[in-house]
């Protein structure tokens, strides 16, 4: 099917954004070329026959404590007995001098064929003429222009010189009964990524003791945990550094960053390390894409608040104060603080403005349509991958049990069985009111608790700002009060990252461990639990600082002489212009600065790993041995990181957690889209590098925005300078607007204990503070004004008017762009068809007693029905 059409654009479905396909270098010549390759696969993928290849890898070090005594030897030897029973086992040791022992382990095509039908894996069926007609269409003007697009954009599109496009193949779970389907003495039928998952099924369900004995005695992890291995792990299928193998293809040509405007190779990357971390390049590639109009928009509209800075009244009335006319603000803190020059904020109002001013409201509003369409245009794209690449029929019932569950099923459950509605078969199972409710309750409870540890690191930060705050005027220090404020708020900043990130640590640690307490049957629900206390904690975690300063912080603070206190002290205010650049200041530092942190840890953690691994296999060789004879592909992958089960999801939630920051706050910070595209294109490459060079080959595995609108109300002054601007002012400017924002309080109205202690020679009757209230001298002094409740009302018209609009294009967008793709649907629904009239029509001719027809005939269409033939043969994809 090589050549075949599909009505999906291959080019686009098997590539995803930002993929590195350049033409490989010229290789040496073909006759030089082919020798390495040929003593490569001889010496390091394959059994000393030269036939059988290595699936898999055991390996343990005769240094180490616990692999030496006699109880490890005698389980050892128990569990290669047992899987000696399905799988051939060959044992090598690294080198001569080494203490490392190696067993190589081959799969046999009958023990695959066994494990496929019990796995229920979905394999490749011949190609047949009739199923290659659901992908034929018709050519036509479209067609063409596509056609010219691609050769335009031929550099950026995946090489099909260094990789072949894959047509799709139609595909039905695999039974031995059934084989006629499948062509299975196809060399590439059961590819490496499947015989290393059915090795890792057998090793995971297999006892090492008699299991009346002990229960637990299963499995490789749990003799890895006990010492007796060291390592269990597939095979790359080469080196880096020799050509000739997919891994080193994909090093070259998808993980280098000089390839980094390049398409993703996704069958490839799919067919190498399996199908969730396929997705996972799928998604960030996906993603990445879409970052680049959003970048575009923010780093316009954060041009047009440079280019409109000069002309902006408001903070030209705060810089540009005539002479000694001076507008001295209300204290920030009780006794310590002293009245301050409104001037001395004139840098915090020039940076807040870059941030708050009109252009801030198109952002957030072009933000929350492009949110509404990344996710519908993510769910289509999805659906055409999980077609090809055969994911539509996964049932998490079809899931066999996780051996880590049986281990503590067997403990706490026993003889309690029960019939599985979906394989019927008998499994153990958990008491949920006596056992599972209990552990789920206890493990949400300690969930809970680090969210209030997380919420009181936040109040640590809070009482930090304040502290600062009051210390510094409390020096009489010669600095500006902006200058005091940007370094307070940047300091507190970098401290909230520091705790995330000791956080982070603990959180996944303690997350692990609650979720294996809850007795889940299955992968995929221990995942969907671990998932959910992970983000609980880590969206607490990164988040609860910025909600606090968006939407609660200066809000409640009261006015001078009447303050709101908690606990005796008085709350944080904002700056005469909103708590926006705070935010904004939070926002980067955060963002990019865990960006940063997590870079720089993903590399330096499997360098550290890499370098102890290599000084166990080194130690015991003398240097002659060393250069006198090179590694084995087993040995120099023991060198490598393991990549746990759970390596995949700190990336996954590194991503959610900035499309968090992107979508949620966007408005505050116009720039983060940009840093996120720059942070994602380099991600992109250094995680394919990182997986291709220090981790071992893993084992393949199947597998809203309407916060703008308050920040934009109740953080910004936006609505403020419009209700001024269209209402208050007389030429419907924002002249005057600053001193209509600020009210008038007098000084000896101050509560007893709060008036500053420490005055400056200047003599203050009245200071200023950002209210809407009346003035010191009206009879009704410091209550609110009427517009203070015009704005509010105001304020929650945006918000419902914004919400409301921004609903109606998701409903719009949802109704033009559906999940699936209609003529997606109905191939999905043809190729279920064809299937079915392929079996129903084999299955007539062994009823008959006919011979089975060979495999050339079964490309045919001779053996279906007569009505089936004639339906088959009709252009285009049919509903049926």
């Amino acid at each position: 099917m090589e050549d075949d059409v599909s009505f999906l654009d291959t080019k686009r479905v098997s590539s995803s954004v930002y993929h590195s396909t350049d033409d490989l270098e010229a290789f040496e010549l073909e006759v030089q070329e082919v020798q390495p390759r040929k003593v490569l696969r001889e010496q390091s993928l394959f059994f000393q026959d030269g036939d059988r290849t290595v699936d898999f890898v055991l390996a343990w070090d005769n240094r180490m404590p616990l692999a030496n005594t006699e109880a490890a030897e005698r389980k050892r030897a128990a569990f290669e007995e047992q899987l000696s029973q399905e799988l051939q086992l060959e044992t090598e040791e690294a080198e001569e001098g080494s203490a490392l022992t190696f067993v190589k382990i081959h799969v046999p095509i009958d023990v695959l064929k066994k494990y496929a039908e019990i796995l229920k894996l979905r394999m490749p069926m011949k190609e047949i003429p009739a199923f290659q007609e659901v992908h034929a269409k018709t050519h036509s003007l479209m067609d063409s222009v596509q056609s010219a697009v691609d050769k335009l954009l031929g550099y950026i599109y995946v090489d099909t010189a260094n990789f072949p496009q894959k047509g799709h193949r139609f595909t039905a779970v695999y039974s031995r009964t059934k084989e006629y389907l499948f062509d299975t003495e196809s060399v590439e039928f059961f590819t490496p990524a499947i015989r290393s998952r059915i090795v890792d099924f057998i090793l995971d369900r297999t006892y090492y003791e008699d299991k009346s004995l002990d229960p637990n005695a299963l499995g490789i992890n749990r003799l890895i945990t006990e010492g007796v291995y060291s390592a269990a792990y597939p095979l790359h299928d080469g080196d880096l550094k020799v050509p000739g193998s997919q891994r080193y293809l994909l090093y070259h040509e998808w993980a280098s960053v000089k390839r980094c405007f390049r398409y993703q190779p996704l069958d490839y990357i799919k067919d190498y390390f399996g199908v969730k971390i396929g997705l996972y390049f799928a998604w960030l590639g996906f993603y990445t894409h879409m970052l680049l109009p959003a970048s575009v928009v923010g780093l316009i509209c954060f041009a047009y608040s440079w280019i409109t800075l000069p002309h902006n009244k408001p903070t030209e009335d705060i810089c540009n104060r005539n002479g000694n006319e001076s507008i001295w603000m209300c204290p920030l803190c009780d006794h310590w603080c002293d009245y301050w020059d409104l001037r001395e904020t004139c840098f915090h109002a020039q940076v807040t403005y870059l941030f708050d001013n009109p252009s801030t409201v198109f952002f957030a509003i072009f933000m929350s349509f492009w949110g509404a369409m990344f996710l519908e245009l993510w769910k289509r794209y999805s659906a055409e991958i999980t077609h090809r690449w055969d994911l539509t029929s996964f049932d998490i019932n079809e899931e066999h049990p996780r051996p880590q569950y049986l281990m503590r099923v067997a403990r706490f459950s026993k003889n309690r069985t029960r019939k599985n509605s979906i394989t019927l078969e008998e499994e153990p199972y958990v008491p949920f009111w006596s056992l599972r409710l209990p552990a789920t309750v206890f493990s949400f409870s300690v969930v809970l608790l680090l969210v209030l540890l997380a919420l009181a690191a936040v109040l640590g930060v809070v009482l930090y700002r304040v502290s600062v705050l009051a210390a510094w005027h409390g020096l009489k220090a010669e600095v500006e009060t902006s200058s005091v404020i940007l370094i307070t708020s940047v300091t507190a900043a970098c401290i909230n990252l520091c705790c995330i990130v000791i956080f982070n640590w603990f959180y996944m640690w303690l997350a692990e461990r609650l979720t294996e307490m809850e007795l889940l049957r299955t992968q995929t629900e221990f995942d969907d639990s671990l998932t959910l206390k992970i983000y609980l904690l880590q969206f607490v975690n990164y988040y609860a600082s910025i909600f606090y300063i968006a939407f609660f912080k200066g809000k409640f603070v009261g006015r001078p002489g009447e303050y709101n206190r908690i606990f005796h002290y008085r709350q944080e205010e904002c700056g005469p212009g909103g708590c926006l650049m705070e935010l904004c200041i939070q926002l980067a530092i955060i963002m990019v600065g865990k960006q940063a942190v997590n870079t720089l840890l993903e590399m330096v953690y499997p360098l550290y790993y890499k370098w102890v691994n290599t000084i166990k296999v080194k130690t015991g060789i003398s240097d002659s041995q060393k250069e006198l004879k090179k590694p084995l592909q087993w040995c120099k992958d023991y060198k490598l990181v393991e990549w746990g089960p759970s390596s995949l999801f700190d990336e996954y939630l590194e991503m959610v957690l900035q499309y968090g920051f992107v979508t949620i706050f966007v408005a505050a910070f116009p720039l983060a889209p940009f840093f996120a595209l720059l942070n994602n294109i380099l991600e992109m490459r250094l995680d394919a590098q990182k997986l291709l060079q220090f981790y071992r080959r893993p084992v393949t595995q199947r597998l809203s925005v309407i916060t703008n609108a308050f920040i934009i109300a109740f953080t910004t002054d936006f609505i403020p300078r419009l209700v001024y601007k269209y209402v208050v002012s007389e030429n419907g400017t924002l002249e005057g607007y600053l001193d209509f924002s600020l009210a008038t309080f007098n000084v000896t109205d101050f509560e007893d204990g709060s008036r500053p202690l420490m005055l400056g020679s200047e003599h203050v009757e009245v200071c200023r503070y950002p209210d809407f209230r009346m003035a010191h001298n009206d009879t009704n002094r410091y209550a609110k004004t009427d517009l203070y409740w015009h704005i509010l009302a105001a304020r929650f018209a945006f918000v419902v008017v914004f919400e409301n609009v921004v609903a109606l294009v998701m409903i719009l967008v949802r109704w033009c762009i559906p999940d699936v793709p209609r003529v997606l649907r109905a191939q999905i629904r043809r190729e279920a068809y064809l299937t079915n009239e392929m079996i129903i029509a084999k299955e007539a001719q062994r009823a008959r007693g006919d011979k089975p027809s060979p495999s050339r005939s079964a490309r045919s269409t001779n053996s279906l029905p007569e009505g089936s033939r004639s339906r088959i043969s009709s252009n285009g994809p049919v509903a049926v």
